[in-house]
């Protein structure tokens, strides 16, 4: 990918996110489940209130790795998406394992269920990402993580809905999955696009 493919708002560069690959080490991965989180306009993002320590990463260039700790025990990671000293990004909230799954495996014994990772904290885990990558440039060669394009496979849409565990602006529907083309929607409250 490139760094102007991931300038937007952040609900659109999530959707072309889905299908494109992050690989950390021997490990593969096709992003599958996003959610967007946008800036000063966005109650939910940890950009609502500026710049600090613990965000700076989501103010900096395009294609930068913002990694944070949820409630101080999992490791999240984030795909920034705006100019720089602005802010947004697209947090990877589950992924599918292309290559690498012993590695995922040791990391996480349980390993990924039917070949996916569900879940931010495990995919942070899976990949073996923490907060010593927080800012590491996802689009630089020999980057210890990097993003990779892809796109949808065929017979997949693309499934828009709430984002989930917020609890400000939880409707705002920024969450988009990939699924089967005939899944337009499970009763979970998420419509497929077209």
């Amino acid at each position: 990918m490139t760094r102007d493919e991931l300038v937007g708002p952040p609900d659109e560069v999530a959707r072309r996110l889905l299908g494109a690959r992050l690989v950390a080490g021997d490990v593969v991965v096709r992003l599958v489940d996003l959610e967007a989180y946008g800036g000063a306009d966005d109650a939910a993002s940890h950009a609502f209130r500026g710049e600090t320590a613990r965000n700076r990463s989501m103010f900096g260039r395009p294609g930068l790795l913002y990694v944070y700790l949820s409630y101080g025990v999992h490791s999240c990671a984030n795909i920034v998406c705006a100019p720089e000293g602005q802010a947004s990004a697209v947090l990877v909230r589950g992924v599918e394992v292309l290559a690498g799954e012993a590695t995922v495996t040791a990391r996480r014994p349980r390993g990924p269920r039917k070949g996916r990772l569900d879940g931010p904290g495990r995919v942070c885990q899976g990949l073996g990402l923490d907060r010593t990558l927080d800012g590491v440039d996802l689009l630089a060669l020999g980057s210890p993580v990097l993003l990779e394009p892809g796109t949808p496979s065929e017979g997949e849409s693309v499934v828009a809905g709430p984002r989930i565990g917020i609890s400000k602006e939880a409707d705002r529907p920024w969450r988009f999955r990939l699924a089967p083309a005939d899944a337009t929607g499970r009763g979970d409250g998420h419509q497929g696009l077209r």
